[in-house]
């Protein structure tokens, strides 16, 4: 596995599990559950330019939808 990789799925993970918690306190479905996919997805992702894109698109999707 490549470093990249590593270090991608570490910096996702990490802001998922800020999603995470941020989402259940205020109760937003949405952050809650992007937070859940950021913390999952690395492990399903092993190219490195996907990684960083669908990272993006969960960190930016509770900024556009809205529950």
């Amino acid at each position: 596995m490549e470093t990249a990789t590593l270090i991608w799925g570490l910096i996702f993970s990490s802001i998922g599990i800020g999603y995470f918690i941020y989402g259940r306190r205020q109760s937003n479905m949405v952050a809650r559950w992007c937070g859940l996919a950021l913390i999952l997805y690395p492990y399903l992702v092993t190219n490195t330019m996907a990684m960083v894109a669908v990272g993006v698109a969960l960190m930016l999707t509770p900024r556009f939808i809205e529950l």
